[in-house]
């Protein structure tokens, strides 16, 4: 008998979860509306009250999950995944490993973080500590709620990327900082005839120490610009043209998919500014550049200096000041 009632009850429970209730649905439509709205405190106590109505069901931790990583909450964003995950049906695939992973990267839990990428369908090889993948170059969008920007990083793993662009200072961020990004694509990049997917930052994970200066060059030719971001790359850090690296893009084309400059090497491909207009490109050489450099304070007057050294004739710098 007790086997049989155990039976009956698998059966309506498994039936109920595919079938949460209307006031489930309900619930949960509207709070997603109130977190469109920015209303997240609104937002989670319905959320919190559909976890009640349905506490078996993976998408009700799975949506608290959420909401707790739009906050910022990584301790209860990492709380509310682990439950659900508990309740997955399925594992390879399901963004609710994913979305954990992020709170796991976020909070340093590597164990944690490891078993989320595996448990998606990611291979890792064994070991312990940060997850380090060789995913190649990626866009990433920087202050996506404010002045945004997209420049060019490196993907550490999954949830982390390393900015290799200059970022321009009104984002707030700098060369070499690593930024947690979020896994879902917001518009796409095509440079050499391959898209590469742009992602949102969520936070900035690990600031870097190197200042960014902008000063005005005085460049002859592009050899003379490309021989000032050589000397720099070659003392460790990094300079940018951003004269030429900066387009100015709406919103919606941001956000769409856009080529890159195939003027430009794969880590130097424009970044561009989330919210203004179009600006047209100028054909013809224009000798005063405006250019980022980053580098400490004490070397980068001595990197400009060695640079104007090797053409006195063609090259000559001022106003250098420090911008972030």
């Amino acid at each position: 008998m007790e086997s049989d009632k155990w039976q009956a009850e698998v059966k309506i429970f498994n039936r109920a979860r595919q079938r949460p209730s209307a006031s489930w649905r309900q619930t949960t439509d509207r709070a997603f509306t109130l977190m469109g709205n920015g209303r997240f405190e609104d937002a989670g106590a319905l959320l919190v009250r559909a976890a009640d109505l349905e506490p078996w069901l993976s998408d009700s931790w799975f949506n608290l999950a959420l909401l707790h990583k739009f906050r910022r909450d990584w301790e209860q964003a990492r709380a509310a995944g682990l439950r659900a995950v508990a309740l997955l049906d399925r594992n390879p695939g399901a963004p609710d490993w994913w979305n954990l992973g992020i709170a796991a990267t976020a909070l340093q839990d590597w164990a944690l973080a490891r078993r989320c990428w595996q448990a998606y369908g990611l291979r890792l090889a064994p070991g312990e500590g940060p997850v380090s993948l060789d995913y190649g170059t990626t866009p990433v969008r920087l202050s996506p709620e404010g002045e945004s920007e997209v420049v060019w990083g490196r993907r550490l793993d999954p949830a982390r990327v390393e900015v290799l662009s200059i970022p321009l200072p009104s984002s707030g961020r700098r060369w070499g900082e690593v930024v947690l990004h979020d896994g879902s694509p917001h518009g796409e990049r095509v440079a050499d005839g391959v898209p590469y997917p742009v992602f949102d930052e969520i936070e900035l994970w690990a600031p870097s120490p190197v200042p960014t200066y902008v000063v005005l060059l005085q460049a002859e030719t592009e050899a003379d610009r490309d021989a000032l971001e050589r000397l720099v790359s070659e003392a460790g850090y990094a300079a940018e043209d951003w004269t030429s690296s900066v387009r100015l893009l709406c919103r919606d084309c941001s956000e769409s998919r856009m080529p890159a400059d195939d003027g430009h090497s794969e880590h130097h491909d424009p970044h561009d500014d989330g919210h203004l207009s179009h600006r047209s490109a100028g054909a013809l050489w224009i000798p005063e550049r405006e250019c980022g450099v980053a580098a400490p304070a004490g070397v980068v007057r001595t990197l400009l200096d060695r640079w104007v050294a090797g053409n006195r004739s063609g090259r000559a710098y001022r106003d250098l000041e420090e911008v972030c």
